[in-house]
């Protein structure tokens, strides 16, 4: 009876939160704003163009800082992101954020970091990868921060050769950015050059506190066979800190990873504001450890939520691990002494785990904060009197 009462009060709890429905897609009128940039590079000795579109809370909050995406091969991207990240946002998967599309002009030139001397490619091509990070690094970046309120939590993405500079700059500067996401990196490149710097790039480092995709298509032959090698070389990492992740798409063509990655790569990315059970360890403070990194991708301090913590004791009573329930209920109301849910919750733990004085307690001490506007004071009340009727029976 206690698991079927757990079960249905964590169920009412989950349809509260609107976890079930589809978002209202009539609420998202408010448009982007875009602005565009020319910029008269030094470094590169040309004018080179961005596209910066703002998310759409930008004007209304103005202390608010942004992570931002950096995505390569120009602002025909946008769209795609936009709307991958719009449904995440909308479920509290992700922060709203700054992307800035950078156009191209020798793409060739400045996204492979070697010149190709293989037959099946372009022979001569590439090789100023240096030169186009420096850009990005010295003339883009500090641009981007002094005009926009920028979070020092950035992203870059590309596709085919873009996916070979986004991992690029992994090892030419593995702090400057704190993702990279590779659609179908064009790996094969110069006899696989971006795949051995990679492999000897993660066996050389210590430590590497970064979050990489990766996918591929339908691709065969020898971009396949590279991009098996590149995929083995990161899946076998040793480093506690770099989070990755990869997929690979039957009949998905080259040029469309990036539509059908999009979603994962960025889902995988940022950490929801719902902690997963499997970030939960046994440690209580797993959970202030989530929440810290969680604040320090989307710009903002974020203490658990508490509905959210609260969801992490229900799923507990759900297993039947009363215990480890108390203590997640108990680390709730730490964070959130006042608040008559969190109190409840407690109340609730300690019940299952058969401490009804205990139980009473936190009852009690919801009531004392509650006001009369609290839907469910009716209930509160009747939990009381039972509490203590049971009580009342084992003295």
């Amino acid at each position: 009876m206690r698991l079927l009462t757990a079960v249905f009060i964590g169920s009412l709890f989950i349809v509260s939160n609107n976890t079930l429905a589809e978002p209202d897609l009539k609420q998202q009128t408010i448009s982007y704003k875009q602005q565009t940039h020319t910029i008269n590079s030094v470094i590169l000795n040309e004018l080179r163009t961005v596209v910066v579109q703002l998310p759409k809370s930008y004007q209304a909050n103005p202390n608010k800082v942004y992570p931002v995406i950096y995505r390569l091969d120009g602002a025909g991207n946008i769209p795609l992101i936009s709307a991958v990240m719009d449904r995440l946002q909308n479920n509290n998967r992700a922060p709203e954020v700054i992307i800035v599309a950078i156009e191209n002009t020798n793409r060739l030139r400045d996204l492979y970091p070697t010149v190709n001397k293989e037959p099946q490619g372009p022979v001569g091509e590439g090789g100023g990868a240096a030169r186009f990070l420096a850009f990005i690094e010295q003339e883009l970046m500090p641009l981007i921060n002094k005009n926009y309120r920028t979070h020092n939590f950035n992203v870059i993405a590309g596709g085919s050769a873009a996916g070979v500079f986004a991992l690029y700059t992994m090892q030419a500067n593995p702090e400057l950015f704190q993702a990279h996401i590779a659609y179908s990196p064009a790996v094969w490149w110069n006899y696989g050059a971006p795949v051995k710097a990679t492999n000897s790039f993660i066996n050389k480092s210590k430590d590497l506190n970064n979050y990489v995709y990766i996918n591929i298509g339908e691709e065969a032959g020898v971009m396949r066979e590279r991009y098996n090698e590149l995929q083995q070389a990161l899946q076998s990492n040793s480093l506690p800190n770099l989070r990755f992740f990869s997929d690979a798409f039957e009949n998905v063509s080259h040029n469309l990873t990036s539509a059908a990655g999009a979603f994962n790569a960025y889902h995988h990315l940022f950490l929801p504001k719902q902690m997963p059970m499997s970030a939960l360890s046994d440690d209580i403070e797993s959970i202030d450890v989530y929440y810290k990194k969680l604040s320090q991708q989307w710009g903002e301090q974020i203490t658990p939520p508490e509905a959210a913590v609260r969801q992490l004791g229900y799923n507990l009573v759900n297993m039947q691990q009363y215990e480890r329930a108390v203590a997640v209920f108990k680390h709730n109301v730490k964070h959130h002494s006042q608040s008559v849910d969190a109190l409840w919750g407690l109340g609730y733990g300690y019940e299952l785990q058969g401490n009804i004085q205990q139980a009473l307690i936190k009852i009690e001490a919801a009531l004392n904060v509650v006001d009369t506007t609290y839907p469910y004071l009716d209930t509160l009340k009747e939990t009381k009197s039972r509490l203590q009727t049971q009580l009342n029976k084992t003295q």
